[in-house]
C-alpha cells in the first residue's frame, strides 16, 4: 500500500488571532445563540396564545350556530354544513360525534375551523385567522430587527472595551520588545498602576510585573557593570606592577611563562573595561567616509594572521575606522583560534564576512549569541572566555551595524556585518580581483 499524502492543515488568515477577531466571534455567536432561544420562546408563547383565543372565538360562534340550527334559522356566511374545503381530520371527527378545532384554509385565506356533530353530519364553522397571522409575523419581523440591532451595538460597545484593553496589552508588548533590545529604561507607567487606590485588572497587573522586572533587571546588570568596571581597575595597578616586576627577571623560560601570564591578564583586564564601557552605553563611534576594501585589508594585516581578503564589491562607508578594525580583528582571531584554516574575509559592499572551515559554532551561540565567559568550540570543550565575539557585538551595536552568525552548509563559521548604507551620491562600488594577506 502506498502512503497517503499527509492533509494540508487549514491555515486561517493572521488577523484572526487577535483578540479583536475572537472577542467579534463570541459576541456574535452568544448573542445570535441567546437571540434565537428568546426569538423562539417568543414565537411559540405569542402563537400559542394567538391560537387559542382563536379557538375560544370558532368555539363560541359554534355554539351560537349549532342553536341556530336547531331552532332552524339560517346559519350565516361563515358557518355550513359538510362544507367543501372542511379538513378531512374535522369531518371524520364530526362523523364519530366529536367537536374540534383546526387551523385551516377557506378560499386560500386562513382560517380557523370549529365543527361539531349535526344528524350524522359536520356543522362547522370558519374564522378569518388572516390578522392574527399577520401579526405573529409582524412580531417574528420585530423579534428578528431587534436581535440584529443588538447584536451590532453589543459588538460595538464590546469592541470599543476591548480596543481600550488591547492598546494597553499592545503598549506593554512595545516596551516589553525595547527592553529586549536592551532599553532598560522603557517602562509602561499604566496610569492604573500609577494610582493604587484604584482598581487594577489583570492588563495593569502585567504592565506593573513587566515594570518591577526591568527595575530589577537595570539593578542588577548596573551592579554587574560598576563590579566589572571596578574590578578592571582595579587590576591595572597590580599587573603593571606585576610587568615591572617580570621584566627584572632572570631571562629564561620561566620568566617568559610569567611575562605570558602577564599578558594574558592585560588584555583580559582591557577587554573587560571595554565591555563595561559598552554595556553602560558611553561609547560615541567617530564617523567618517572611509574605502572598506583598504580598511579590510589593514585590519587583517593588524591581527598578524594569515586570512585571505576577497573585495568583490568595494564601497565608500560611513564609520568609525577603529572600531570597524577592532570588529574584524576579534572575528578573524575567532576563526584562527576556535576553527581552520583557510580564513576568508569578503567585502561585496556594505556587507563583510568573515569565514573560517572548522566545526562552526555551536548552537548555543546561534540561538543566544555570545556569552562572556562561556565560550565552547564544537566539541563542547572550554577554549577561552567568549570576550572577543562579546566586544564585536558590543561594538558593531555603536557602529549601527548588524552581526549575524550562522554555519556553512559545507562546514565552517560564518560572520556577517552588515554596515549601515551610505548616502546614494557618496557611495562607490568598484569590483576588483582577490588579495592575500
Amino acid at each position: 500500500m502506498s502512503a497517503g499524502r499527509p492533509r494540508a492543515r487549514l491555515r486561517l488568515p493572521a488577523w484572526t488571532a487577535t483578540l479583536y477577531w475572537k472577542f467579534a466571534v463570541f459576541v456574535i455567536v452568544m448573542c445570535c445563540v441567546l437571540a434565537t432561544v428568546v426569538g423562539v420562546l417568543v414565537h411559540v408563547l405569542v402563537g400559542r396564545q394567538t391560537e387559542e383565543q382563536a379557538r375560544s372565538a370558532a368555539l363560541a360562534e359554534l355554539d351560537t350556530v349549532a342553536a341556530a340550527y336547531v331552532a332552524g334559522e339560517p346559519l350565516g356566511r361563515h358557518a355550513a354544513v359538510n362544507p367543501a374545503d372542511l379538513p378531512a381530520s374535522l369531518l371524520t371527527m364530526a362523523r364519530q360525534g366529536q367537536r374540534g378545532t383546526q387551523l385551516g384554509e377557506h378560499r386560500g385565506r386562513p382560517v380557523m375551523w370549529a365543527v361539531t356533530p349535526a344528524d350524522g353530519r359536520a356543522l362547522a364553522v370558519h374564522l378569518d385567522h388572516t390578522q392574527r397571522a399577520a401579526a405573529l409575523r409582524g412580531l417574528d419581523r420585530a423579534i428578528i430587527g431587534s436581535s440584529a440591532f443588538a447584536i451590532a451595538l453589543t459588538l460595538l460597545v464590546g469592541l470599543f472595551a476591548v480596543s481600550r484593553i488591547t492598546r494597553r496589552l499592545h503598549r506593554t508588548a512595545q516596551v516589553a520588545r525595547r527592553i529586549s533590545t536592551g532599553d532598560l529604561d522603557a517602562r509602561v507607567d499604566d496610569p492604573r498602576v500609577l494610582r493604587p487606590d484604584q482598581a487594577q485588572d489583570e492588563a495593569a497587573a502585567v504592565a506593573a510585573a513587566l515594570d518591577a522586572m526591568a527595575a530589577a533587571l537595570q539593578a542588577k546588570l548596573n551592579s554587574e557593570q560598576r563590579f566589572t568596571a571596578d574590578v578592571a581597575h582595579e587590576l591595572r595597578t597590580p599587573l603593571t606592577g606585576l610587568r615591572v616586576a617580570a621584566e627584572l627577571l632572570p631571562p629564561g623560560r620561566p620568566t617568559e611563562m610569567v611575562q605570558e601570564r602577564i599578558g594574558t591578564m592585560s588584555r583580559l583586564t582591557e577587554d573587560l573595561l571595554e565591555i563595561s564601557r559598552l554595556d553602560a552605553e558611553v561609547e560615541q563611534a567617530d564617523i567618517d567616509l572611509h574605502q572598506l576594501g583598504p580598511l579590510a585589508e589593514r585590519a587583517v594585516l593588524a591581527t598578524g594572521l594569515a586570512a585571505e581578503v576577497r573585495i568583490e564589491r568595494d564601497a565608500r562607508v560611513e564609520t568609525d575606522q577603529r572600531r570597524l578594525q577592532r570588529v574584524l580583528g576579534n572575528l578573524v582571531s575567532n576563526a584562527h583560534k576556535h576553527g581552520r584554516p583557510p580564513v576568508i574575509l569578503t567585502v561585496d559592499g556594505p556587507t563583510i564576512t568573515v569565514r573560517d572551515h572548522g566545526d562552526g559554532y555551536p548552537g548555543r551561540l546561534l540561538d543566544h549569541g555570545p556569552q562572556r565567559f562561556s565560550s565552547h568550540s564544537g566539541s563542547g570543550k572550554k577554549t577561552g572566555h567568549g570576550l572577543g565575539l562579546t566586544i564585536a557585538v558590543g561594538q558593531a551595536r555603536v557602529l549601527d551595524a548588524t552581526l549575524h552568525f550562522s554555519n556553512a552548509p559545507d562546514g565552517g563559521a560564518v560572520a556577517e556585518l552588515v554596515l549601515p548604507p551610505s548616502p546614494p551620491d557618496r557611495a562607490l562600488h568598484q569590483p576588483t580581483g582577490a588579495d592575500d594577506s
